[in-house]
C-alpha cells in the first residue's frame, strides 16, 4: 500500500511537470512560430528560469533548457528596447507585433481545447441543462419548474452547459438560487428557491440541486460540442472569477501561485488514483485544462508586463498613428513586472503557509 502511495506521488509529479512545460512551452512556441513567420530575430528561446541546465545554438536562436521549471522566454530582438535592426521586433508593423503578442494565449487556449477533448472523448454520455426528474416535494416541484424546462440562467449567470451550471450553484450564497427556465419559448423565473446546502470537513459548502438532468448521447457532433462548450465555460468561469475578485466577492485566500496548483493537482490526482490510475492522470489533465485556459485568459489582461498590456500600448499605437515613448513604455512594464513579482512572492509565502 505505501508502494503504491508513492507510486502514485512519483506519477503525478512526472506527468505535472511534463504538461506544465507542455504549457508554458506551447505560449513560449507561440510567440516563437509567429515571429519566426514575420522575420523577427529570436536571440533565445527557453524553457525555465534561472541557470542553463542545457542549450544548443542554433543559426540565429539559443534553444535553452533551464533549472527552474517555472515559466520560460522568447527573447526577441527590440522586445524590451529599441534596435536599430530591421529584423527588430520594434521595427515590425503595429498588426504584426499585436498578432506575435497574442499568439502566446492564443496556443494555451488552443491547448486547453486539445486537452479538453482528451477528456470528453472518454465520457459515455454528457450533461444537458434540460430538466428530466424533480425530487418529489421539492422546493422546485413546489415553485412550479417542471419537467423538460431547460435552465436558462442561475443567479444571473447564463447556463450554457453543466460547467456553468456547476460554477453558478458553487457562488450561490446560503443556497438560494434565483433560477429562470424556458419552456415553450418562454422565460420564467423562479426566484428565492432555497436548496440544500452541504458542509464538508475542509470547511467547503456545497449547494445541492432537487433535480436532474437527461443526458446527452455520446456522437462525434457531441463530443466535439461538448469539448467546445466545456473549453469556452472555463473562460467564462475565469473572467467572472477575475471580476469576483477585484470588486470583492471573492478573497485573496482563493487565489493560488504554482505552490498552491502543485498542492492542488495532488490533491485532485489522489482522488482519482482511489479509482484507478488512468483516473488519477485523467483528473491531472482536467485540471492542466483549467491552468493552460487560465493562462492564456490572464495573459492577455492589460496589465503591465503581460502580453496583453504589451498588446495595449500596441493598439494605442495604431490608434495614435505614431508609437508610445519606448523609454516611458518600459517604465510601465518594469514597475509592473516589479510588482508582479511581489505580488507572486506573497502568493506563494500564503500557498506555503496553508501547507503546513
Amino acid at each position: 500500500m505505501v508502494f503504491i502511495s508513492v507510486l502514485n506521488i512519483i506519477i503525478t509529479v512526472v506527468v505535472a511537470v511534463i504538461l506544465f512545460a507542455l504549457i508554458i512551452g506551447i505560449h513560449e512556441f507561440g510567440h516563437f512560430i509567429t515571429a519566426k513567420k514575420f522575420g523577427v530575430k529570436v536571440n533565445e528561446f527557453a524553457l525555465g528560469m534561472g541557470p542553463k541546465i542545457f542549450s544548443h545554438q542554433g543559426k540565429e536562436t539559443l534553444y535553452s533548457l533551464r533549472l527552474i521549471p517555472i515559466g520560460g522566454y522568447c527573447a526577441m530582438e527590440g522586445e524590451d528596447e529599441d534596435s536599430d535592426d530591421e529584423r527588430a521586433l520594434n521595427n515590425k508593423k503595429w498588426w504584426q507585433r499585436a498578432i506575435i503578442l497574442a499568439a502566446g494565449a492564443t496556443m494555451n487556449i488552443l491547448l486547453g481545447i486539445v486537452f479538453m477533448f482528451i477528456i470528453q472523448v472518454q465520457e459515455p454520455y454528457y450533461a444537458s441543462t434540460q430538466i428530466a426528474y424533480l425530487v418529489s416535494d421539492s422546493t422546485s416541484m413546489n415553485a412550479g419548474v417542471q419537467v423538460d424546462d431547460e435552465i436558462y440562467s442561475i443567479n444571473g449567470y447564463r447556463t450554457f452547459c453543466a460547467t456553468d451550471m456547476s460554477f453558478a450553484l458553487s457562488t450561490a450564497k446560503d443556497g438560494v438560487l434565483d433560477m429562470v427556465v424556458k419552456r415553450d419559448g418562454q422565460k420564467l423565473h423562479f426566484d428565492g428557491l432555497q436548496m440544500k446546502v452541504v458542509s464538508y470537513s475542509d470547511n467547503v459548502a456545497v449547494t445541492q440541486i432537487d433535480f436532474k438532468v437527461y443526458r446527452v448521447d455520446k456522437s462525434v457532433k457531441t463530443v466535439i460540442g461538448s469539448t467546445f462548450s466545456e473549453t469556452l465555460a472555463f473562460v467564462r468561469m475565469i473572467y467572472s472569477s477575475l471580476i469576483m475578485l477585484v470588486t470583492g466577492k471573492a478573497g485573496f485566500n482563493e487565489v493560488s501561485g504554482p505552490v498552491g496548483m502543485a498542492s492542488a493537482i495532488g490533491q485532485v490526482a489522489e482522488e482519482g488514483f482511489k479509482s484507478s490510475l488512468w483516473d488519477g492522470i485523467n483528473n491531472i489533465v482536467y485540471f492542466m485544462t483549467l491552468i493552460t485556459v487560465n493562462l492564456g485568459i490572464f495573459n492577455l489582461l492589460p496589465l503591465p508586463a503581460l502580453d496583453g498590456g504589451r498588446l495595449l500600448f500596441v493598439l494605442i499605437e495604431a490608434v495614435r498613428g505614431k508609437p508610445i515613448d519606448p523609454e516611458k513604455e518600459g517604465i510601465v512594464h518594469f514597475v509592473g513586472f516589479a510588482l508582479l513579482i511581489l505580488l507572486m512572492i506573497v502568493i506563494t509565502i500564503k500557498d506555503v503557509w496553508a501547507l503546513f
